[in-house]
């Protein structure tokens, strides 16, 4: 009898312990910062835009280049 008590005591303490445990705090998710610069002048943006197009014009130039090879 006296064994079955002190089994019933050890159970009762080890889940009191337990649930008397705090959980740990969940890792916040951070989000990923993009380093953009945006352009807050209108002649920055238009230079932008410039640069942009000259680049698509090169790449049709390549194209074609390489349609008249083959």
């Amino acid at each position: 009898m006296k064994k079955l008590v002190m089994l019933v005591a050890l159970f009762l303490a080890t889940t009191t312990l337990v649930n008397a445990q705090q959980t740990p705090a969940k890792a916040e998710v951070k989000k990923e910062v993009r380093n953009v610069k945006h352009a807050k002048h209108k002649v920055a943006r238009e230079e932008k835009a410039e640069t942009k197009k000259m680049e698509k014009a090169e790449v049709k130039a390549e194209a074609k280049k390489v349609e008249v090879k083959k």
